[in-house]
């Protein structure tokens, strides 16, 4: 196997080179998407450039939308099976499910993430016909359910669990204890999406019951939070106002090449999300920190966050240091993720200060949350449901909420991803710099997914590194490993070291 440095990955214009590459590439007569599905593509170059789309594009973008909301619009259920002695970790929390009180924790704790999947009929995004993202919005859907949990970091009480959780009652997932006669070794776990084997055993007797697990007493704190976890969704919502809605997130995604329709890329949507957050003023103590090149800029971050450093003399009276959420755009491996780095992801997803993964399997996108052994846990925005007026008062929270964990192997994570954390004060993130880089150095592998530094990009060469160039920047790596990438073809995707 290949190793790939995630520090050799490049960034052009705060996009990843290998996204770029491949939208470079020839394509065929009709645009592929990203399941293998044809894209509607005009052949008129007036019209493409003005917006306006023909009667040939409105015709499969029609067709296109019908067929998504089929395909994506039902899903077999199956139950996913956890074992009782490995601790289930979600998103730095661990779980151990060997009673009824901690099968309901953790229950818990997975319903209350905020799920955002594929919607139908909603508002026509603007110069295109689709008013669905059915079957090429999963990434951005990924994006929101990243962002989404760090605004209820930001926002909500520490541990808030969604008070009406209890009335998704279907637990649809299983616990048994491993080398039980019940369950042989190597029966295969049912996934998202396919039905049980003919030669799955059926449940065991020690599966959580659905009805009879003990309800968590509603915390005070939670139920007064609640105003609060609607507002949050209507941020989201499938309406051009939301300032972190599909129509919103697309219109900015213009600024990279992109429009409706086509396949986002991690990275670029990392850049899209901090795009959002710079433009709204819905949060105002709240900023948004992309990396660039697999590394973190220590003094980038405390101009982002610290208003002494970013404001004139006679506008340093706000308050000092901004909330932060920081994402990281890396590459894992080559064409498969590189298993030494496994280890790493799972002490990252241990950290109190992380947030999620918004990756998948290759042009597949989910959320990652937590893993048990070697499996990932992950939540799965490829499920159509119609849209929702979130303008509506007393608007149904059901939909933002699923009760159905599913798991997928580490060997099947594709490598391109964007890990997020969230520090609340200056502090925080000085603990989140120590605890994020000793969670780093658990890799086998040479390099590590990403650093911290001090200094500012700047100081490197990346200047602009944020704005569009007709030819890609100089590749800076951090001090120590300059010079390792020197020899490379302007053609390759990435650095084979």
């Amino acid at each position: 196997m290949n190793s790939v440095s995630p520090s050799a990955v490049q960034y052009v214009g705060g996009v990843m080179q290998d996204e770029l590459v491949e939208s470079r590439r020839p394509q065929p007569p009709e645009q592929q998407g990203s399941f293998g599905l044809r894209l509607p593509q005009t052949s008129d170059a007036g019209r493409e450039a003005a917006g306006e789309p023909d009667e040939m594009d409105k015709l499969k973008a029609k067709l296109m939308s019908a067929w998504n909301n089929v395909k994506y619009g039902w899903t077999v259920k199956s139950k996913t099976s956890f074992n009782k002695i490995s601790p289930v970790i979600v998103l730095g929390h661990s779980y151990v499910l060997n009673s009824e009180d901690e099968v309901e924790r953790f229950r818990l704790a997975f319903v209350s993430r905020i799920w955002l999947t594929y919607r139908r009929e909603f508002p026509q995004l603007e110069g295109s016909t689709w008013t669905t993202d059915c079957g090429w919005g999963c990434m951005l859907r990924s994006g929101q359910m990243l962002l989404a949990q760090g605004l209820l970091v930001h926002l909500m009480p520490r541990d808030w669990a969604w008070p009406d959780a209890q009335q998704l009652t279907d637990v649809d997932f299983e616990v048994f204890r491993p080398r039980s006669p019940a369950r042989a070794g190597g029966v295969p776990i049912p996934s998202f999406g396919s039905t049980r084997a003919p030669n799955t055993p059926e449940k065991s007797h020690s599966q959580a019951p659905k009805t009879s697990l003990k309800k968590r007493p509603e915390c005070v704190k939670d139920r007064q939070a609640e105003p609060v976890h609607s507002k949050l969704l209507t941020w989201f919502g499938d309406q051009p106002p939301a300032p972190f809605g599909v129509h919103q997130l697309v219109e900015l995604g213009k600024g990279s090449g992109k429009k409706a329709g086509d396949w986002y890329g991690p990275s670029i949507v990392a850049h899209i999300l901090r795009k959002a957050m710079a433009k709204t003023s819905v949060i105002q103590n709240l900023a948004v920190y992309v990396a660039q090149d697999c590394t973190v800029y220590k003094e980038d971050v405390a101009r982002l966050c610290d208003a002494s450093l970013s404001q004139s003399p006679a506008d340093r009276s706000s308050p000092g240091w901004k909330s932060v959420i920081i994402l990281v755009p890396v590459r894992l491996g080559g064409e498969v993720l590189n298993p030494l780095y496994i280890e790493c992801v799972k002490n990252i997803l241990k950290l109190d200060c992380c947030i999620g993964i918004i990756g998948g399997k290759p042009k597949h996108s989910l959320y990652f949350v937590g893993f048990q052994d070697e499996q990932l846990l992950y939540l799965d925005p490829h499920y159509c449901q119609p849209v929702v007026d979130v303008s509506q008062l007393n608007f149904s929270l059901e939909s933002f909420h699923c009760s159905s964990p599913k798991k997928m192997p580490f060997n099947r994570m594709d490598p391109s991803c964007t890990i997020g954390f969230y520090a609340k004060s200056k502090k925080d993130f000085e603990s989140l710099c120590s605890a994020v880089s000793m969670a780093l150095s658990s890799s086998k592998e040479k390099y590590p997914i990403f650093t911290f530094v001090e200094g500012q990009s700047q100081d490197y060469g990346l200047e602009g590194h944020s704005s569009n160039h007709s030819s890609p920047p100089a590749h800076i790596l951090p001090p120590g490993k300059l010079g390792l990438s020197n020899n490379r073809r302007s053609s390759d995707e990435f650095v084979f070291l």
